[in-house]
C-alpha cells in the first residue's frame, strides 16, 4: 500500500530540516505527517533527549512565524515525540516511510495512540499548553 506523497517529501531530509528551522518551509507543507517526519529525523540523528528541546523550540517558532503563537501545545508536542520514539524503538524499519507502513496508526489514528496515555482532561487543562504534564493513564517507558 503506497503512502500518499505530500509536498514535504519533495525535499531531502536535510533540506526539509533546514527549511523548517529557517521558517522557509511553506506553512501548508507542515502536515501531521511532516510533524512525524521531523521527529523521526531528529530522533534518529540526535537521540530522544537532544531532539526534544529542538523540536519543541522549532514548532513554537513555526507557530509564532505563521500564526499568532497560540497553537503550540507543549504536552501534546512532548507526547507526540515520545510516541514516535516508542515506535522507532519497536520498529524493524530503517526509514520513515517504512515506519509508517509498519505502524499505520501513526498516520491514521495518532490521537488514538495518545489517548492510551492521556485522558482528554489533561489536554484541555490550560497549564498543559505551557508545561509538560505526565500521562495520567499509562506512563511512557
Amino acid at each position: 500500500m503506497p503512502l500518499e506523497k505530500q509536498k514535504h517529501y519533495t525535499l531531502s531530509d536535510d533540506v526539509f530540516i533546514h527549511q523548517f528551522e529557517t521558517l522557509t518551509l511553506p506553512e501548508n507543507w507542515f502536515t501531521h505527517e511532516a510533524h512525524l517526519r521531523l521527529a523521526y529525523i531528529l530522533i534518529k540523528r540526535q537521540g530522544l533527549k537532544k531532539s526534544i528541546q529542538k523540536i519543541c523550540t522549532q514548532i513554537k517558532n513555526f507557530d509564532q512565524h505563521f500564526g499568532d503563537g497560540t497553537k503550540y501545545h507543549h504536552t501534546l508536542t512532548m507526547a507526540a515525540i515520545k510516541t514516535i520514539n516508542y515506535f522507532i524503538q519497536k520498529s524493524n524499519s530503517n526509514n520513515f516511510n517504512d515506519l509508517l507502513l509498519e505502524f499505520p496508526r501513526l498516520k491514521n489514528d495518532f490521537y488514538g495512540l495518545l489517548r492510551l496515555h492521556y485522558s482528554a482532561k489533561v489536554f484541555k487543562n490550560s497549564a498543559s499548553k505551557i508545561n509538560y504534564i505526565e500521562p495520567d493513564l499509562i506512563p511512557y517507558k
